[in-house]
């Protein structure tokens, strides 16, 4: 059996809209997985009848992001793999063109496009750096910091990238063990683009073609219960990529006072919504 050059994985959780959108988009011949975190909206059913050659994962819980990508695991066949979230839309040549960006490189373990939302402005979490702790203090402090790196319309190397797009070689996807499951949801990404950093690969940014990010599109349509969680989530994230990664180079004082400036944070944003 022929080896596929790319695997495509999209998770859903009620975006029936928006996924057949994004499937429509993709004109590229590659492996197309969708896996369904319990939609009540009828997705599957659509999937079925408008995709009958998508591959159709169909979960009974809707259990994070980490997870439900992760169901993917034994069924991807590709080369490389590309996560891609159900509320995009990918432009002409998007997907082959980033394939052959990938091809020119083989020290290039994980790349992604320029992500725009539908007002045209960058999807900030397309080009980003890792949360130090400097960098997460002055961002919460509103001075620049490379946590949000300036805008360069240019191929250049990042320190990480979003889940929204992020395509990567299989196998250093399976060296890393896919997505670190400790995350619910959010950071995972960081955590795959750091670990891939750490085989002495690199993370590309590459603006010549683009997709449109209708951001929020999916929480949105959760219950109040699972926005909740994820809301929280984020917060949490940062302590366990804090953990991972910096814990070691400070001390338990400062892990303290780094965990109270990420609760403070959490708790503004709460009093704001």
């Amino acid at each position: 059996m022929k080896v596929p050059k790319l695997s495509i994985i999209i998770l859903n959780y009620n975006t029936r809209e928006l996924l057949w959108q994004c499937l429509k988009s993709i004109a590229y011949s590659c492996q197309i997985i969708v896996v369904d975190n319990n939609s009540s909206d009828g997705s599957v059913t659509m999937v079925e009848k408008e995709f009958p050659k998508v591959e159709i994962i169909k979960r009974n819980i809707n259990d994070g992001y980490t997870r439900g990508n992760n169901a993917a695991r034994k069924l991807a066949k590709g080369e490389y793999v590309l996560f891609l979230n159900s509320d995009t839309k990918a432009f002409p040549g998007t997907i082959s063109t980033m394939v052959e960006f990938m091809d020119s490189n083989l020290k290039i373990g994980i790349s992604t496009c320029l992500t725009e939302l539908p007002n045209g402005k960058l999807y900030y979490a397309c080009h980003r750096g890792f949360p130090t702790p400097l960098n997460s203090l002055l961002y919460f402090l509103g001075l620049p910091s490379s946590y949000y790196p300036k805008y360069q319309n240019i191929i250049h190397e990042i320190d990480a990238c979003s889940g929204t797009f992020l395509l990567i070689q299989k196998r250093l996807l399976d060296l890393i063990g896919w997505f670190d499951e400790d995350y619910f949801s959010y950071g995972e990404d960081l955590e795959m683009c750091y670990r891939v950093k750490e085989l002495g690969y690199k993370v590309m940014f590459n603006p010549t073609v683009k997709l449109i990010h209708y951001w929020r599109a999916s929480t949105s349509r959760a219950d109040q219960k699972t926005q909740t969680i994820w809301k929280t989530a984020r917060y949490n994230a940062m302590k366990i990529f804090y953990d991972k990664h910096y814990r070691l180079q400070y001390s338990e004082f400062f892990r303290l006072i780094v965990f109270f400036g990420i609760d403070f944070a959490n708790k503004l944003r709460k009093n704001k919504d």
